[in-house]
């Protein structure tokens, strides 16, 4: 686990996320599917998006240098990305809208302080519209989450979870499945 102390931020840190904050306000005022949004959305992931892949405005969150999405992935809009420990969606990964990815928290006591843990997200997973993915948890290959769901543990592959806090409810047939 990461801590990250807000009090001692650089003025390198400071200027990252004043121009993220600025490209974001870009990227949520511009026409979609156009080449400048498409231009902006890159600069704003520091060019860790792959082909095919969609972010539906509007968009929210923090540290988007530390995102990695992979190939054919489709974000609905408002999602919430806090990345500060970091964000990995793999190829053919489809998050519903009002989904929040919270690879960051604050120290119990020492609440200037944040823990950062990554969230991975494997190839084929599917996030339920509002739910909620917790620091340090990853998603299994082609899972499901759903809707409303709060991830506090890994969800295994192929596995489908529900509530709060989601637990599995189904194992899907990997079988039905192409590679």
């Amino acid at each position: 686990m990461q801590r990250v102390d807000l009090d001692k931020i650089s003025q390198e840190e400071m200027e990252l996320m004043f121009k993220q904050s600025k490209l974001l306000f870009k990227l949520n005022h511009t026409e979609p599917m156009t080449e400048e949004y498409d231009l902006i959305l890159n600069e704003l992931l520091d060019n860790n998006i792959g082909e095919n892949s969609r972010i539906t405005t509007p968009f929210a969150g923090a540290a988007f240098d530390k995102i990695k999405i992979g190939n054919n992935v489709f974000i609905n809009s408002n999602c919430l990305a806090m990345a500060r420990g970091g964000i990995t969606i793999e190829d053919d990964v489809m998050i519903a809208g009002n989904v929040q990815l919270l690879s960051n928290n604050h120290d119990e006591y020492e609440r200037q302080i944040l823990t950062c843990e990554e969230i991975i997200i494997k190839k084929g997973a599917w996030i339920g519209a509002g739910a909620t993915v917790l620091p340090g948890v990853s998603i299994g290959k082609y899972a499901i989450v759903g809707a409303g769901a709060i991830v506090t543990k890994d969800v295994p592959d192929y596995s489908v979870v529900v509530g709060i806090p989601a637990k599995v409810v189904k194992t899907l047939d990997k079988d039905k499945f192409s590679e």
